[in-house]
């Protein structure tokens, strides 16, 4: 069994930073990558960063600048750091990683934190 758990979502005002935590747990053979995703109110859930095993990272064009997403391999923790938050960054946070548990790579989520900004 595998879990993925968030942490640090929350109220803040618009300029201000949050540091999201997503830690991966459970019979865990190897990541591939891992990222964050959102989903605010009426809207499709959007990729906002993801990062390889090795470090390579992609952006949402909209949290460039902004945001950065960041992994600790032997914690098997993903990090996003979210500064000059904005008011249409409110949404529902989710992580995501793609782990090896035997043979199969398999999509995994968490269940969501909620970053709210306040204008």
């Amino acid at each position: 069994q595998v879990q993925l758990v968030e942490s640090g979502g929350g109220l803040v005002q618009a300029g201000g930073s949050l540091r999201l935590s997503c830690a991966a747990s459970g019979s865990i053979f190897s990541i591939n990558a891992m990222g964050w995703y959102r989903q605010a109110p009426g809207k499709q859930r959007e990729l906002v960063a993801d990062i390889t095993r090795i470090g390579s990272t992609n952006y949402a064009d909209s949290v460039k600048g902004r945001f950065t997403i960041s992994r600790d391999n032997a914690k098997n923790t993903v990090y996003l750091q979210m500064n000059s938050l904005e008011p249409e960054d409110t949404a529902v946070y989710y992580c995501n990683a793609v782990i090896r548990v035997m043979a199969t790579p398999i999509n995994y989520w968490g269940q969501g934190t909620q970053v709210t900004v306040s204008s």
